[in-house]
């Protein structure tokens, strides 16, 4: 059901915020703004990531279908889109922390001097699992995995895998937390933004270009390709990436300093492929609305995009807002000018 502008706001707060690369909760007034005069009862959020976006169309009464490529993205979306209920108690979330000689020591062996400390990395080989043997529900499991996803997230400095050892030691609380009560809050901070929205809502974890059809609207914020910087989720995120599936299925590149693995591949990627990209999955969606969030440093440009969509739309509009992103690729990027864009918001119709 539809819900009023304050309660929305009221819902909006309990987003479990992050410094996801590309996360679009400091814009949300301003999609919000522009979505809700469309006339829609279903959406798919055919790129997730943070579930931001996904958050806010749930909280104005959609049906959302929330999905990711990255398995931890999709985790969360599973927690706090798809969920309409379930949470993890306090005992189940101890029972998960709790000692358990089955683990195993892969993180620790494989991991050892890279991110955390041979205490913390233990932990995490023993909650990863428990949450595998010991949690039947899958929404719990999926509250779990997110949070655990979260607390490795706000214990890393800069929430980045790209580098090892201590670097940005700031003093913040975040990393002054054990890994242990990191995990306890995320798991809180999770429960508290389960609802039911009264609607049927999913999250799937596939190949965007393969989603189903059907849905009245499609919103699409895939990685920008950017002469500035890469969009590189795995380099950057590879280790929470492999956690949530306990490196199943993925090579570890064993020769870089990292551990990281190869990145999963995709058309969104290359200048070279980004156009066929959009057109290919504009002509996927074209039976619903098309909107697409886009950034002005992004390839290919602001006309082009417009070009584009309009080979499947007959109208067109452009919304757009200043935006300063508060994560650079590097730490010293950040607040300078290659930061200040124009968010566009394309609605196709």
């Amino acid at each position: 059901m539809a819900t009023g502008r304050a309660e929305l706001d009221a819902r909006l707060a309990l987003f479990p915020s992050s410094r996801y690369m590309g996360s679009k909760h400091q814009v949300l007034p301003f999609l919000y703004q522009h979505l809700a005069p469309l006339e829609f009862r279903s959406v798919t959020d055919a790129f997730s990531g943070s579930g931001a976006v996904s958050y806010l169309l749930k909280g104005m009464g959609k049906a959302v279908t929330a999905n990711d490529f990255m398995h931890f993205s999709y985790q969360t979306a599973r927690a706090i889109i798809d969920n309409a209920g379930t949470v993890l108690t306090p005992e189940e979330v101890e029972e998960l922390l709790r000692p358990n000689r089955r683990a195993g020591d892969f993180i620790q062996q494989t991991f050892r001097d890279l991110y955390f400390t041979d205490e913390e990395n233990a932990l995490l080989d023993t909650i990863s699992h428990n949450i595998r043997t010991r949690l039947r529900n899958s929404y719990k499991r999926s509250i779990a995995y997110a949070a655990l996803a979260r607390a490795c997230l706000r214990k890393r400095p800069r929430g980045l895998f790209t580098y090892t050892g201590v670097r940005y030691l700031d003093g913040r609380r975040d990393l002054q937390l054990t890994l242990a009560d990191q995990f306890r809050e995320a798991v809180n901070v999770l429960n508290r933004a389960v609802y039911d929205n009264g609607q049927e809502n999913n999250a799937l974890n596939m190949d965007a270009f393969e989603l189903p059809t059907g849905t009245d609207l499609v919103y699409l914020d895939p990685p920008y390709v950017s002469g500035l910087s890469d969009n590189d989720y795995i380099r950057r995120y590879h280790f929470v990436e492999g956690l949530v599936r306990y490196w199943e299925d993925v090579e570890i590149q064993e020769h870089t300093s990292t551990k990281k693995f190869a990145r999963y591949p995709s058309l969104f990627d290359s200048k070279t492929t980004v156009r066929h990209a959009f057109s290919t999955i504009f002509d996927h969606f074209r039976d619903s609305i098309i909107t697409v969030s886009y950034s002005s440093n992004g390839i290919p440009s602001r006309d082009e995009m417009v070009s584009l969509l309009q080979q499947y739309k007959e109208n067109v509009v452009v919304h757009e807002i200043d935006h300063l992103y508060s994560f650079g690729t590097h730490a010293h990027m950040v607040g300078e000018n290659q930061n200040r864009v124009q968010e566009y918001l394309f609605i196709g119709s």
